[in-house]
Order: structure tokens, then sequence, then C-alpha cells
């Protein structure tokens, strides 16, 4: 279905909603669609790394093999107090199926987007050993810590290019599958719906298990740093006061909501995926399901897009 065409298929960040870029991929492998080039970033870069290295479906088990409990395990403190979570422990599947697996080794061409710590500059990462490219770009500020690449400190890559487009027109492709994990977080004015009682049910249960999950971390880092000397939230404070990784989330989505508008804008895709991720939260690895049967969903919604894209660029 490619028509002779280089595909290029841009990943982009998103944290836990990253695994709807598994349902993408494997809907458009039904399609006939295999791009020969793959560039991700942030959780785009872990998926984009197994497809191209064909590892794809381990990553997949793992990934619906998480739960809760597994996810708060990952949770930790670092001496200096960077971190809240461990990438290596996070993502231990990834390291253990590429090992020293080099990217010029790989069937399709690959390449990361991180960004340098100190200068803010977009690095791409288009050889090496698959792992250390992969390694800074997920390291989301705040969540991971930097990720040491020579002499620079790499971070996500979400903070200046969070759909790699360019990258992958820059790598050959004629044309660029994007997609786009950020494009309906940040709240527009749209009517209320009210929810049924069974969805408010899970809705309360998933907002308990972040706020003890954060709460727990909040804990570690009090006793670790300040010496025993609190003060601790009165029960006079305002209920709707957000909470710690309420205003991490919604920062990060206002953020690479507009990066990528602005990047996207510049340099338009041919197709763009947009899969419907607003009632996954940040950490909710353990919701894998969910999110690849909306990646494959979205793209049969945009079946004729695709269609009518690729038929008529090579009748151009």
């Amino acid at each position: 279905m490619g028509n002779g065409l280089t595909i290029g298929l841009a990943l982009g960040s998103g944290s836990a909603r990253g695994w709807a870029h598994i349902g993408v991929i494997k809907a458009l492998s039904r399609l006939g669609i295999e791009p020969e080039i793959v560039c991700g970033t942030s959780i785009g870069a872990l998926v984009g790394a197994a497809y191209a290295s064909g590892k794809l479906e381990n990553l997949e088990k793992w990934a619906l093999d998480l739960t809760p409990k597994t996810i708060a395990r990952y949770a930790l403190i670092s001496i200096g107090g960077s971190t809240f979570l461990s990438s290596d422990k996070l993502f231990p599947v990834f390291g253990e199926e590429v090992g020293s697996l080099l990217i010029e080794q790989m069937p399709k061409k690959f390449a990361a987007v991180a960004t340098d710590l100190d200068s803010g500059e977009e690095i791409w990462i288009k050889k090496g050993p698959l792992v250390d490219a992969v390694a800074p770009s997920i390291a989301l500020p705040g969540l991971f810590s930097p990720v040491a690449f020579g002499k620079r400190w790499l971070v996500d890559g979400g903070l200046v290019n969070p759909v790699p487009v360019t990258l992958c027109r820059a790598l050959g492709a004629e044309i660029v599958i994007a997609v786009n994990l950020n494009g309906d977080l940040v709240k527009r004015v749209r009517p209320r719906v009210i929810s049924p009682p069974s969805q408010i049910r899970e809705e309360q249960e998933t907002q308990n298990r972040e706020i003890s999950f954060w709460e727990n971390i909040s804990s570690q880092f009090t006793s670790r740093f300040s010496n025993g000397k609190t003060e601790p939230v009165t029960k006079e404070s305002p209920a709707d006061v957000p909470r710690l990784l309420k205003v991490l989330a919604s920062s990060i989505n206002i953020m690479q909501d507009r990066i990528t508008r602005s990047r996207m804008a510049g340099d338009p895709p041919d197709i763009v995926l947009s899969p419907r991720l607003s009632e996954l939260g940040l950490l909710d690895f353990h919701r894998a399901s969910e999110a690849m049967k909306e990646g494959e969903d979205c793209v049969e919604r945009m079946i004729p897009v695709i269609n009518d894209t690729l038929f008529w660029e090579k009748e151009r």
C-alpha cells in the first residue's frame, strides 16, 4: 500500500499514553503499511526502537502485564532529589531485549530526539547503541534523571520536538505519518457530559491510587530532606488545590501541546493520527490495553484519509 513511496513514522511523546503507538503500528501493518523510517520522541522513541528492531511483540506483552502495584514498586527518590522513577527499572524489558544492538544494524532506519539540558539544543541520535538513544529521549524532567551522553546531559526530547516530523524528513521520508498523543489533553470549552456511575467510580479509584502514590513519594522526600521540620497541610486547606501529579501532568501537557502545534505548523506531516487519550494519566502505564485499542481505532477512523493521501502522492 506504500506504492513505492518511502514512508516515515513519527511517534510522539506522551508518557503512558505512548502505548497507543503499539496499536497504531499494528493497525497500519494490517493495511499493508510498513514504514521504512521510524523516529520517536520520549515514549515514542521507546516504542519506535522496539518496532524498528523487531522486538515490538515483546514490549507489548510486557506492557500488558503491568499493574498499578508494579508501577508503584518503581518509585524512588534519588539522593539528589532529582528523580521520582528509575527508567532502568521501569523499562527493563527493553534493555534486556536489545542488548548491545547498534542503530546502524537495524532493518529500519531509526532515530530518537533528546534535549541538551544546558543549551536547550535539539539532539538527533541516529547511530550507536540503541539503548543509548532511547534512555535520554525518555528522561522526562521531574520523573526521570538526566542521562549522560558524552559531555552532555540529555533529557526528554518532548521539550523541543514532541512529534519528530522534521527528523523523519531528514532521514529521507517522502510521506510522514505522525502520531500526536497530545492533541486532546489541554481542555477546550465543551458541553458538560455527566458520566455514568460506573465510570465515576473508576475515575475516583484511579485518582485515589494517584494520590496515594504521590503522597508516598512526598513522605519519602520529606523524611529524607527536611530533617523532620515539616509544615503539614491543614484540614482547612482548600479541597481543590492541585496536587503534585496534577500540576506536573498539566504543565507538561500544556507545554507539549503548544510546542507540537508550532512545530507541526512549520513542517506539517502528510497524515496526522491523534488517538483520543485524555482520560489516561501521566503514569497510567498499567492501562496499556486501553491505549493500544484507541491507537488501533484511531487508524481505523483515518483509513479514508490514509488511502487518499497515499494515492494522491503516488499520482503527483
